[in-house]
């Protein structure tokens, strides 16, 4: 009973929050919070397989797929506010008091009714429990809710098409492009040297150098530029260490012509 009454509040904030949230990845993370704590009370509960699962199915892929599909859709899109569906409102205030109703009665049944031991149910193992009451008394409720995430799935296959109204491009129209820009406003075709290439600091805030020594800045992220972290201690001694190098290239051609 601690254990319950000490999750419980917390559980009631992070569905709250989940419902108020402005920006969707807080809502997410709000559910995570319900789900790790449902089962906490069900390891608490004396049901070792059904915590498992929580954490591992749930938990650890479920609510980790919806948030790697929120940064991939964009949080900043705004959503329509308009109905689609005619009484959509009305049908869904209807089906939230049936599922409010369903829910005080279930609870109240739970406090007021006689609990059936932990020993009795677990008595050959909480996994064989489990399936004895999700493939025999209600198999029929499992099924439908088998078909109904199966249902979901779809529908989420369907909403998430894009249809495409324009030809892919190919590896020859985009060539032809960099091409046609290289051209128009001399824009480089290649891509640009990464970071530390041909540079004093193999590092990602050492600019690139260009054959007469001076650093190009496309080779360093944008954030980076921004934030000012930018090394240019390099720039002191380039024409010290390009007059090495003509020096050493001197040498030894000098060096090569005399044993000739």
């Amino acid at each position: 009973m601690t254990t319950f009454w000490l999750l419980a509040p917390i559980m009631v904030i992070a569905a709250l929050g989940l419902l108020f949230a402005r920006k969707a990845v807080h809502a997410a993370l709000a559910l995570a919070v319900v789900m790790i704590s449902l089962a906490i009370l069900y390891a608490a509960q004396g049901a070792p397989f059904l915590f498992a699962v929580q954490i591992i199915v749930y938990t650890g892929a479920i609510m980790m797929l919806f948030l790697f599909v929120l940064m991939l859709v964009g949080v900043e899109s705004s959503e329509a506010v308009r109905e689609t569906i005619s009484g959509q409102r009305l049908f869904a205030t209807v089906i939230g008091l049936v599922f409010g109703i369903t829910l005080v009665l279930a609870v109240g049944q739970t406090v007021t009714g006689v609990v059936v031991g932990l020993g009795a149910a677990n008595e050959n193992g909480n996994p064989y429990g489990l399936a004895e009451l999700l493939f025999g008394k209600y198999v029929l409720a499992f099924e439908f809710t088998s078909a109904l995430l199966i249902t979901a799935a779809l529908g989420a296959m369907v909403l998430a098409h894009k249809e495409r109204l324009t030809p892919r491009h190919t590896q020859a129209d985009l060539a032809a492009r960099r091409m046609r820009e290289y051209a128009e406003t001399g824009r480089h075709p290649g891509p640009a040297p990464t970071p530390g290439v041909f540079a004093r600091h193999n590092a990602v805030d050492t600019p690139a150098l260009l054959p007469d020594g001076t650093p190009l800045e496309e080779s360093i992220s944008p954030s980076i530029v921004e934030r000012g972290q930018v090394r240019s201690g390099f720039d002191d001694d380039i024409d010290t260490v390009v007059d090495q190098l003509a020096t050493d290239e001197q040498r030894d051609s000098d060096g090569f012509g005399g044993e000739k």
